[in-house]
């Protein structure tokens, strides 16, 4: 089985993963979770066994793309490795990185995946302590994208983002936190994924809340969807 949910920030938002292990008997590490950015548990170096252990304690196997708040310079220290036709990090053998630009073949099932988004706190925060100009997706992102998405014609099933295209701004209930947040390059840059692409349905993080914004596009913090 395949899930997916909103922001975890390390242990800040972990326990709707230990909801779902507990009302789920039987999950087991061929089943996956993913979550839509901001997994925040390569955080710090001082805590990051422990952070990691309360995923691998799970039953099952933990994928993530990256949002803005993640510490890059820690990520990075992770090798990059292939795995189910995209690269990955694998932070652990149950929790893997899935990086931008991607697309996954899991059970069946195709996935691309762009983290990334632009933090509105960032004032408030440290450059290379609490804050990575590496949050935002860079043009290269966009180029690994469009070349790994023609080897599947333009057409997947999934899209798995932190943050979201343009025109989804305008959709209630994100209206309202386009006022707030604003348009950033992250979201035209996504926009021309929603032009060229076939999909079934997008998910994505990062506004904290639940809402479908569309029949093909919802935007998920708590709430953790089982794909079918």
């Amino acid at each position: 089985m395949i899930y997916v949910t909103g922001d975890t920030h390390g242990n800040n938002d972990i326990l709707k993963l230990y909801d779902l292990a507990a009302k789920t008997p039987g999950l087991d590490k061929d089943d996956y979770v993913i979550i839509a950015g901001d997994f925040g548990g390569v955080w710090n170096r001082k805590t990051l066994f422990a952070d990691l252990n309360n995923y691998s304690n799970l039953p099952f196997t933990t994928l993530f793309v990256d949002g803005n708040h993640e510490n890059y310079d820690l990520l990075r220290t992770f090798p990059v490795n292939e795995w189910n036709g995209g690269k990955v990090q694998m932070i652990r053998p149950d929790i893997i990185h899935l990086m931008r630009g991607q697309v996954y073949e899991i059970d069946g099932r195709t996935f691309f995946t762009f983290g990334g988004a632009t933090s509105i706190d960032k004032y408030m925060r440290r450059e290379g302590l609490s804050w990575w100009s590496e949050e935002r997706p860079s043009d290269e992102d966009l180029r690994e994208g469009i070349d790994n998405l023609k080897r599947f014609d333009n057409d997947v099933d999934y899209i798995i983002t932190h943050s979201c295209d343009e025109k989804a701004l305008w959709y209630p209930p994100l209206r309202t936190r386009e006022f707030k947040m604003g348009v950033y390059p992250e979201n035209r840059m996504l926009s021309y994924f929603e032009d060229i692409l076939t999909y079934r349905h997008w998910y994505f993080g990062h506004y904290h809340m639940d809402a479908d914004l569309t029949d093909k596009k919802t935007v998920l913090y708590q709430k953790i969807v089982r794909l079918r």
